[in-house]
């Protein structure tokens, strides 16, 4: 990683950080300083893409002749991912956009709030086109209470980025900012939604929603970009800041992890509670696992359920970058160039 212009305008040069909450700080983009930041916007801004790009109608047919059980299933994922994609966008834009002085990494962000509004019509395009109970989908994050642990485990750490009484400059407030993006970017983001995706893309496996698949894939190309842009503010952070890194720190971020596992398999037996041709609540868990330990291993911990991939076919979109442990300095070869293909696959989406 460079370091700092030796002359830059006092006020308005770079922060020594890539935290810091001064509103004049950070305002000129270039000598750009986390590579990693402007790449990923990027290759976002060349992934750009539209829902209606698709067409779902096509997939009608298909719904129509579903089983009750592999309609719940997708009514199920409409009923978490659309008020979710939202939710992110919240912890975006009052948890890690207002901490941040780095001019790069807030267009990242910019695109990726984009993205993130981009998913929800993506994801009401589905329920204006297929016939899905409305009412039903909005109201079950808030009435099954497998859903509602999850969301209520996310907005317990956002609120805590949006108190007045939250100090970026404290080695707790740079936790909490941690806290944040573990909860958002790695377990909500990089395990639940991966989790869902898996579910929502094995029905193209059987010949079923294959345009819907498409829509799903295009999400998954700016998730893994997200995905990757949290790891390397996280890494960044820990490696400018090494007070936070503390071994009790470290086993609470694990424990987090662990948690939000266990929520996710309660979920995922609401979300096939009988099973459907070729998947279960079992085999998604497993698929969750095998997610977990690639997140835990992505932030430097030895993985914690050791089982295999069950669902290889999503390999791609999920493959280990090179690691760094949590209590070391980020190694700039885990920084990502992004306009290559990268270990996990993504593209500009073509169309």
């Amino acid at each position: 990683m460079r370091g700092l212009p030796v002359n830059a305008p006092e006020g308005h040069g770079r922060p020594t950080g890539i935290l810091g909450t001064g509103i004049q700080d950070g305002l000129l983009l270039k000598p750009i300083r986390y590579e990693w930041a402007y790449d990923l916007y990027n290759q976002a801004v060349a992934n750009t893409w539209f829902p209606h790009e698709i067409q779902l109608g096509e997939d009608l047919a298909d719904f129509k002749r579903m089983t009750p059980e592999e309609r719940h299933a997708v009514t199920f994922l409409m009923s978490y991912f659309n008020p979710n994609e939202l939710l992110v966008n919240k912890a975006l834009a009052f948890g890690v956009y207002p901490y941040i002085n780095a001019p790069e990494a807030h267009l990242y962000l910019a695109k990726q709030m984009w993205e993130e509004a981009n998913h929800c019509m993506g994801f009401e395009y589905v329920l204006e086109t297929f016939p899905i109970d409305r009412t039903e989908a909005y109201e079950s994050h808030v009435t099954v209470p497998s859903m509602a642990a999850k969301e209520a485990f996310e907005v317990r750490y956002i609120r805590r980025m949006t108190e007045e009484t939250l100090d970026i400059t404290t080695t707790e407030g740079k936790q909490d900012f941690i806290r944040n993006l573990v909860a958002y970017n790695i377990i909500l983001e990089g395990i639940w939604f991966y989790s869902g995706f898996m579910v929502a893309l094995s029905f193209r496996q059987r010949n079923l929603l294959r345009n819907f698949a498409s829509l799903i894939d295009w999400i998954v190309r700016d998730e893994s970009l997200h995905l990757k842009f949290g790891i390397n503010l996280i890494l960044t952070v820990l490696d400018e800041n090494p007070d936070v890194g503390t071994e009790a720190f470290a086993a609470e971020i694990r424990q987090m992890i662990l948690d939000g596992v266990a929520m996710e398999e309660a979920y995922n037996r609401d979300l096939l509670p009988r099973g459907i041709l070729g998947l279960n609540a079992s085999y998604i868990n497993q698929y969750v696992q095998y997610l977990a330990d690639r997140r835990l291993e992505e932030l430097g911990f030895e993985p914690e359920y050791r089982v295999g991939n069950p669902a290889k076919w999503m390999a791609a979109a999920n493959d280990t970058l090179e690691l760094v442990n949590f209590f070391e300095s980020i190694n700039t070869s885990y920084e990502v160039d992004a306009r290559a293909q990268t270990a996990s696959g993504v593209e500009p989406a073509g169309r």
